[in-house]
């Protein structure tokens, strides 16, 4: 076969050498020369004649160093046994060895031979490359030997298929046509049908343009780089940097691992895809051991020799029918082809010795294939169904450059420092245990962040009116057979037999809280009603899926699930982004927004998906923050926003989701009374995540701080060292006070460390502030210290004096502002010092022990002089007053009406009157929202002659307080209604609230 491709090839390379002399001398005989793409379009013969031989010289060359490979083993055997080495036949081909022996063991280490990896020029080697194959005796490629009894079935039933594919191929070159080829920059070049392919025209562009490319699109449609263009077309050339051609060379990658695996394992191959970073194959070893990570050293090997050879990627489109005779050996595959190829005909590429069931498409070669790591093994379940035989899976990384993948290899060591499993266990927040497979043991400190985390969302929810509800843990199976997911999901689902009938644990809180809307009539001014729950969840995950908190089987979400109106969509979706953001910047992650269209298999009205996808591109469109296109990647029964957060080392997690469901009401039959008085009118349900999993994301918080927890989610916010066993009660007094301010506070009076260890442990151990103390401090003497647990610097100055009890020494900067004589309830805020509880029930008076600054002198009730004074006080922080309390300054220039809905940042101060929690100073976002020119005096007047009662209160947002000043003064609720609408335009509206009553 060597000598008969090598007989074509020097044909073709002599028919090669006259049409070039022909075109040169018509070159030469046209005025002014012609370009490049005229020379193509006047030979296409040339062109065809190029791409076959380039095919040609590959395949010449990969036979004649299979042949030399079997030679060089066949004169070790004949060696080893005594006998006279055969001598080497003509053209490098062994008599009677066509093809390898079938495997007979299923021992593979009695079938492994070490096999060089294979030089540029195997015929011609100079002493430096001899010397290199000696060293190799022990340091090369193991393989079976000889290959499996399936692959030169395979490839025999190949060949004969490719002959006939390339002679149809060749009459449809010989019948091409010209078409037109348009460029991503819009210029249009010609080419001929069946002949012409992406490669050639990259080539034509810029040689370095086609070198780093990895793949074409045409017509919106992954291509070949050497795949025939069939009409015209839209061309565009993709390098490693685009999405798309990463998943396609890793796929690439993916098949080299396939055939190492196979011919070093010799078992069947099933699935073998891209994923988000990389890929990985599956393979199915019946009756051997599996896959150990010490092997990973020669599949290396052997995928290097792979890519070395440069083994051209072939594409053939088969029958059905042949492909179950050529995989008679493969169930896998032969259950793929028959369970998911639908049509007639599907495709096989090949590389090499491999030929696999695949769409493709794939890079022109596998020297394409710069750098590449096998890291991780694992075993899986046949399509993740338990019942189903076990699988090998071996996952790999490719790059087109070595620098690329060091860098990924310092990217992984980062990933594995910041491992939330790791920093659990070494800062005691959690554990798992097997006696409770996927269940989270959340201690002391893993569940205050917990904890946090709930009530920072629950706050949230108070503010933006959701309202929590609990819901059952275990629902009978109707509630799931009515829903649908006991008919697509029952599987997943932890369910049990009780008395006669099955019930399940909740794998979500939608069906229930269907169940508490319809529950009684509801009204269109009920709507929208927002639900939230933090109710327990359990999904049967397999066990083999299990990892740290990001896959678990009991968890928490931060759910909730908001009835309304179509009209209402928007506005909701709105709020529900204003919502995420929220979080997410106080998280400081950055984000990415895509939303997810009409599927080609959906349910119910196509009027009504578009009228929703409208709306919630419109909702994307005003939040301001780029946003892409999913185009048919939505759910059946509506479309979704998905949203994907950027940790710190720049992975991506998806964790929030808004999703429009229309088919939930019509399956529990929702229904309220409208405006019209229908009362068959049918709610919209928005499914609603902002945490998503809480587990899932104390996991990513976990590795996005490396540990270094802010000082709000802190689980080791203080920690107090005294100096020396005389300061100990004093620092266990200091600590109870920061405990009762709501602090996680600790002290070490470990006397067997000394001052450096105590402080080198608390570093270690991930404490915001660590705080030494030389003395009891009495006036005149040196204040507590601080230790920077990031930085280590020391600093001298007092920390939270109130809570310390360190005696203030600055008194004439507010004792001229105090009022002496006055009663104490009424002192302002500056001129007393209270010991303020931060465990107090919020929104409610929670009393306070306060007494008078140093110089300051007040009275109770009566008369007498006070030293000390109960207080009651409002339990809420600063910046959660009403906008009254505060003054907010602007530095930003917002007096137009432009912009109307820009936010600034402002510095906002309480004032004296007005006692809070916390820092009385504090930065806020407000909305530019004033009136400027000529419309502000308008403005004012409108304002005072209208009333506006309540009309601020809707402006910021905090509609409870709003409705109760527009019911409280009666007949101008007209007036408060006008001045909504006034805001509503932007014609008035002030940014903090100053301008109404």
């Amino acid at each position: 076969m060597a000598d008969c491709l090598a007989a074509r090839l020097t044909a073709q390379e002599e028919q090669i050498r006259l049409l070039t002399a022909e075109i040169s001398a018509l070159r030469d005989g046209l005025n002014g020369g012609t370009d490049r793409a005229a020379v193509a379009a006047v030979s296409p013969e040339l062109d065809s004649l190029r791409a076959e031989n380039e095919k040609l010289r590959y395949r010449l060359v990969h036979l004649r160093r299979g042949l030399q490979a079997e030679l060089e083993m066949e004169k070790e055997k004949e060696e080893a046994q005594g006998r006279k080495p055969l001598a080497e036949p003509k053209g490098g081909r062994t008599p009677g060895r066509s093809t390898p022996k079938p495997q007979k063991t299923d021992s593979r280490a009695d079938n492994m031979v070490t096999v060089p990896v294979p030089d540029k020029k195997p015929m011609e080697k100079n002493k430096k490359e001899k010397k290199q194959d000696k060293g190799r005796v022990n340091g090369g490629a193991k393989e079976l030997n000889p290959w499996p009894a399936y692959v030169p079935e395979r490839l025999s039933l190949y060949e004969q298929l490719k002959e006939e594919s390339d002679a149809l191929l060749a009459k449809k070159a010989a019948d091409s046509k010209p078409i037109i080829v348009e460029l991503t920059d819009g210029q249009k070049v010609p080419g001929k049908s069946w002949v012409t392919t992406p490669y050639q025209l990259a080539c034509g562009i810029s040689q370095g343009l086609a070198d780093s490319a990895v793949i074409s699109r045409v017509n919106g449609e992954l291509w070949d780089l050497d795949r025939p263009l069939e009409q015209d077309c839209s061309l565009e050339i993709l390098r490693f940097d685009n999405e798309d051609a990463q998943a396609v060379y890793w796929h690439s990658s993916a098949h080299i691992l396939g055939e190492a695996m196979e011919r070093f394992y010799g078992g069947c191959l099933c699935y073998g895809p891209p994923i988000e970073n990389g890929f990985y194959y599956d393979m199915f070893l019946d009756g051997q051991k599996s896959v150990s990570s010490t092997e990973f050293g020669d599949l290396e090997a052997l995928c290097k020799s792979v890519v070395k050879e440069k083994q051209p990627f072939e594409r053939l489109e088969i029958s059905k029918e042949t492909l179950l005779k050529m995989f008679k050996y493969n169930k896998f595959k032969c259950r793929i082809l028959n369970e998911k190829v639908t049509t007639p005909t599907t495709t096989v590429y090949r590389c090499g010795p491999l030929i696999d069931l695949c769409r493709g498409p794939h890079v022109r070669h596998t020297g394409k294939i710069k750098a590449m790591k096998i890291y991780k093994n694992s075993s899986t379940y046949w399509e993740g169904r338990s019942d189903m035989e076990t699988l090998q899976r071996i996952y790999g990384i490719s790059f087109p450059d070595s620098k690329m993948l060091k860098e990924w290899e310092r990217f992984q060591e980062e990933a594995k420092s910041r491992d939330h499993r790791k920093i659990g266990k070494d800062q005691e927040l959690f554990f798992f245990h097997d006696l409770s497979p996927g269940s989270c043991f959340f201690m002391p400190r893993g569940a205050y962040i917990y904890n946090t985390l709930t009530e920072f969302i629950r706050d949230e929810y108070w503010r933006r009116g959701f309202q929590e509800v609990a819901s059952p843990n275990i629902y009978n199976s109707k509630l799931w057979e009515t829903s649908g997911h006991w008919q697509h999901y029952s599987e997943n689902m932890f369910s049990f037999p009780v008395e006669d009938d099955v019930f399940a644990l909740k794998p979500m809180n939608c069906p229930g809280h269907c169940l508490m809307f319809s529950h009684r009539p509801r009204s269109w001014r009920e709507l929208p009603l927002r639900l939230a729950d933090f109710g327990v969840l359990h999904r049967n995950e397999l066990s083999g899926t299990l990892t740290g908190l990001t896959r678990v089987r009991r968890f928490q979400q931060d759910d909730a699930h908001i009835f309304c109106v179509m009209d209402q969509i928007e506005s909701e979706m709105k709020g529900c982004l204003d919502f995420l953001r929220c979080v997410y910047d106080v998280f400081g992650f950055s984000f990415q927004l895509y939303l997810s269209t009409r599927p080609e298999k959906y349910l119910g009205d196509i009027a009504v998906w578009n009228q929703a996808e409208k709306q919630l591109e419109n909702s994307l469109n005003e939040f301001g923050e780029p946003w892409k296109l999913n185009p048919g990647d939505g759910a059946f029964y509506g479309p979704k926003i998905d949203i994907k957060i950027k940790d710190a080392i720049g992975r991506y997690h998806q964790c929030a989701t808004i999703q429009l469901d229309f088919q939930l009401p019509i399956r529990f039959n929702l229904t309220f009374v409208g405006k019209d008085g229908d009362d068959k009118a049918r709610p919209v349900i928005i499914h609603r995540a902002i945490l998503g999993s809480v587990e899932r994301m104390i996991a990513i918080l976990t590795e996005n701080y490396a540990g270094k927890w802010p000082l709000w989610l802190s689980p080791r916010q203080v920690m107090l060292v005294p100096i020396n066993p005389s300061c100990e009660d004093y620092a266990n007094k200091v600590c109870k006070q920061f405990t009762e301010a709501g602090f996680m506070a600790d002290a070490d009076l470990d006397s067997s460390c000394l001052l450096n260890k105590k402080i080198r442990n608390a570093q270690l151990a991930q404490y915001n502030f660590i705080l030494g103390y030389l003395s009891s401090p009495h006036v005149g003497q040196d204040p507590p210290y601080t230790r920077d647990a990031q930085h280590g610097a020391i600093i001298t100055s007092p920390v939270v004096p109130a809570v310390a009890s360190v005696p203030p020494t600055d008194e004439e900067s507010y004792t001229s502002k105090c009022p002496s004589g006055g009663p104490c309830d009424r002192l302002p805020a500056s001129c007393i010092q209270c010991n303020h509880r931060y465990n107090c029930t919020y929104g409610k008076p929670a009393d306070f022990s306060c007494k008078p600054k140093k110089g300051v002198h007040c009275v109770g009730k009566s008369g007498e002089q006070q030293s000390n004074f109960t207080l009651s006080i409002i339990c809420q922080f600063c910046w959660q007053l009403n906008t009254s309390a505060y003054r907010c300054s602007n530095p930003t220039n917002c007096m137009t009406v432009a912009c109307p809905r820009k936010r600034y940042n402002a510095t906002c101060d309480v004032f004296d009157h007005v006692h809070c929690l916390g820092n009385r100073r504090f930065q806020k976002r407000l909305f530019c929202n004033w009136t400027g020119g000529y419309k502000w005096s308008t403005a004012l007047a409108l304002s005072i002659t209208l009333g506006g009662f309540g009309a601020d209160r809707f402006y910021l947002g905090q509609w409870r307080e709003g409705l109760g000043k527009l019911f409280s003064f009666g007949g101008l609720g007209i007036w408060t209604l006008i001045d909504v609408l006034l805001i509503g335009v932007g014609y008035v509206g002030p940014a903090d609230g100053s301008l109404y009553i």
